[in-house]
């Protein structure tokens, strides 16, 4: 355990230093497009915070090449190789997305081809699923299956990301919970070493998500943009089929090493992995519906995902991003603590879980639905801070209206 939080604390330290040199640079060149109708900020910011994460992913890595205790990792360069191959194509058409507004057709090909690099040159794969006796899937079938996962959830990180710290916390919080996860199925089921691609993927997110925050949280000075998000959805995705695709099968069957619980025992695996981005899967499966519903393209943009909803229900900015913690913690958790339950031959089994997320969903949705009178009061338009999803806009930082602009006479930080 020593070994990831001496990961995740380097990987954070790394984030913020590469974070505050971007901002800055990003200022100088003003790297910002303009602000849309449907973009919540109102002042312009950089839009490349997804850069400075790409750097501290790939410091994270440089630093666990030089550790032993995760020489098991590198023990396939081309397993890793290919991830930082897949994360560097996504970083550079999300940077291109973000200051020149490409067609989605091209995003999406791009897509497609870096979960194609992580599967094809990888072997992160989906190898069989969970339905009654084990049901080992087609090569091809396996390939088609895995790159569509990756894809889908990029795009449903991507999706939420439209207030300041809303992905980076979410992020946080769902790789917390898949790492205390994927280090106790280690356990589990007697693996000889608890240095694993999976683990160390969800505490490298951990710490870029807490080196990003402070930068990005309201009122944020830069937003992560589609590189960072992308980035985020392709590495979450990755390590959630590092560990599907490293379980043996024979372990979720009866008397499965995942416990009592025949049913519950061989779904954790691929339960809990998608219950960590629910969230962002639901608004982007609403917008597909949605979108498509009016004879438009899935990915044309609107604004009418979760978050734009929350603030047009009187939730302030901030508020609006806490609720959405609240939810990805509680549904989270709840299956984390079904599956510990289980796990651990509980009188009670997987219930004090099930109780949980019944209680932590009520208090959600009271939170949710009545929000307070001071959540009601109409949001002040120049204080309202924005997201990723945003982009940069009409003031630019030499004017003086700009909240970052030096005071006369006062040198330029930038």
């Amino acid at each position: 355990m020593k070994y990831y939080l001496f990961i995740a604390i380097m990987t954070a330290t790394f984030t913020l230093a590469f974070t505050a040199i971007v901002w800055r640079v990003g200022l100088r060149y003003r790297l910002y497009p303009a602000i849309r109708e449907r973009d919540v900020h109102k002042t312009p910011k950089p839009r490349i915070g997804g850069v400075a994460m790409y750097f501290g992913v790939l410091a994270a890595f440089a630093l666990s090449s030089q550790v032993p205790y995760f020489s098991i990792i590198w023990a396939k360069p081309s397993v890793v190789w290919s991830v930082l191959a897949a994360a560097t194509l996504i970083v550079v058409i999300g940077v291109a997305d973000d200051l020149w507004d490409l067609d989605w057709t091209i995003k999406l090909g791009a897509q497609f081809l870096a979960a194609g690099i992580v599967v094809g040159f990888g072997g992160f794969q989906i190898f069989y699923l969970p339905f009654g006796t084990q049901l080992v899937v087609s090569s091809w079938v396996s390939f088609a299956l895995s790159v569509l996962a990756i894809v889908v959830v990029m795009n449903a990180v991507n999706f939420i990301d439209g207030l300041d710290g809303l992905v980076a916390g979410v992020g946080l919080i769902a790789n917390l919970v898949f790492f205390v996860y994927t280090y106790l199925v280690l356990r589990d089921t007697g693996a000889s070493t608890y240095s694993s691609l999976a683990p160390f993927i969800a505490v490298v997110l951990i710490g870029v998500c807490i080196g990003f925050l402070p930068l990005n949280w309201a009122p944020s000075k830069l937003f992560m943009g589609d590189s960072g998000a992308l980035l985020i959805g392709l590495l979450m995705a990755t390590a959630a089929l590092a560990l599907i695709g490293s379980l043996d099968p024979a372990l979720l069957g009866d008397n499965n090493a995942f416990g009592r619980s025949q049913l519950l025992g061989a779904f954790i695996p691929i339960v809990l992995p998608v219950v960590v981005v629910l969230l962002p899967l639901l608004d982007f499966g609403m917008a597909i519906i949605r979108r498509m519903g009016k004879g438009l393209s899935p990915f044309s943009p609107d604004r009418k995902h979760l978050h734009h909803r929350m603030l047009d229900m009187g939730h302030s900015d901030r508020d609006a991003v806490l609720v959405f913690f609240a939810w990805t913690a509680v549904i989270s958790l709840g299956v984390l603590l079904m599956y510990i339950g289980t796990a651990q031959d509980w009188d009670a089994g997987y219930w004090p879980g099930v109780a949980f997320v019944l209680v932590g969903i009520a208090a959600c949705i009271a939170v949710t639905l009545l929000p307070s009178a001071s959540r009601a009061v109409p949001r002040d338009a120049a204080d309202a801070p924005s997201s990723s999803d945003a982009s940069a806009s009409v003031d630019p930082p030499d004017s003086p209206t700009h909240p970052d602009a030096p005071a006369p006479n006062e040198p330029r930080t930038a």
